[in-house]
């Protein structure tokens, strides 16, 4: 079980999204390669649209920067091992209507 190895840096998510995002990344792990970065990524952000709804966007890998805004209580950063994942919810907003979008700090792995 991958997902228990989990380190969540950041993250504005329900408690049941978290371990879900952590389940799907131990299953995905399980699945494909640790350096098929692509397809875990693919695996994670499926699952979520398919349980959540459209509009989720999921980076994986050992070394990236990132800037993004994203619907509130929409956001996970986490490590498993030397892996880095970042997955939210990410929407452009109708011009005046922000409320449920949140700008996050950069994040560097």
């Amino acid at each position: 079980m991958l997902e228990s190895q989990a380190v969540i840096g950041e993250t504005d998510m329900l408690l049941t999204m978290q371990q879900d995002a952590l389940r799907l990344a131990g299953k995905a792990l399980d699945e494909f390669d640790v350096t098929d970065s692509t397809e875990i990524a693919c695996f994670i952000k499926k699952e979520f649209d398919r349980s959540y709804g459209p509009g989720w966007q999921c980076i994986v890998g050992t070394d990236f920067g990132s800037f993004v805004t994203h619907h509130c209580g929409c956001f996970i950063y986490f490590n498993i091992g030397s892996l880095s994942i970042l997955l939210f919810r990410g929407a452009a907003a109708p011009e005046g209507d922000t409320d449920l979008l949140v700008a996050t700090e950069a994040v560097k792995t």
